[in-house]
């Protein structure tokens, strides 16, 4: 398998559950201006969206979105825990954290990589998000990971876009809860090999 990543990008999130389930994966760099590989190829022939996360299978076979890769590979190992079984009420529920984190952490926090946005306007973005990081303030007080006692997919995913509140001067520690689920993350021998990875 081959992952198309992007540094300081959503394709974290599956590298990380790649190295969680000890998968062997080649990654292959893409310059997200350019949109080329770091072989040379235009990025767009491989994922004509033009954006990472892309997996490519050993048949040749892509598959894009963050969330479908992450359960994909979670469901090759299933006895790693990563993910629960695909004809269970908790894998519904992990859909629902992976649909929650898309569309109000992930998208909420898009238009504050806009430069052409006024401060003014970020703001406004801003507030919607912090509502959202009350919800997970709330939610992470009571539990330790997103759907129980043990970390998912749907965590390494969260991790991955909490990790960009640094590019934009957002300190977590208004959310204590949400802080420390980030460094309890943050600490584990995956997560620090896929951030070793994507720094070279």
């Amino acid at each position: 398998m081959k992952l198309y990543y992007a540094p300081d990008t959503c394709s974290l999130s599956p590298h990380i559950v790649l190295r969680e389930l000890e998968l062997e994966f080649e990654l292959v760099k893409v310059d997200n201006r350019s949109k080329l590989t770091t072989d040379g190829r235009d990025f767009r022939t491989i994922n004509p969206k033009g954006y990472v996360a892309a997996l490519e299978m050993d048949d040749g076979q892509i598959l894009t979105e963050g969330p479908a890769i992450v359960q994909y590979l979670a469901d090759i190992k299933p006895e790693k825990g990563l993910a629960p079984r695909a004809d269970t009420w908790a894998r519904v529920r992990l859909q629902e954290w992976l649909n929650f984190i898309t569309s109000e952490i992930h998208a909420g926090s898009a238009p504050l990589f806009n430069r052409m946005l006024s401060e003014d306007i970020k703001a406004i973005f801003r507030e919607k998000l912090f509502r959202q990081f009350d919800f997970l303030q709330r939610t992470l007080s009571e539990t330790t990971y997103l759907t129980g006692p043990s970390f998912s997919v749907a965590d390494a995913y969260l991790f991955t876009v909490l990790g960009w509140c640094r590019l934009f001067s957002i300190e977590l520690n208004r959310w204590p809860a949400l802080s420390t689920y980030r460094d309890m993350i943050n600490a584990r021998p995956a997560v620090q090999a896929a951030l070793l990875a994507e720094a070279q």
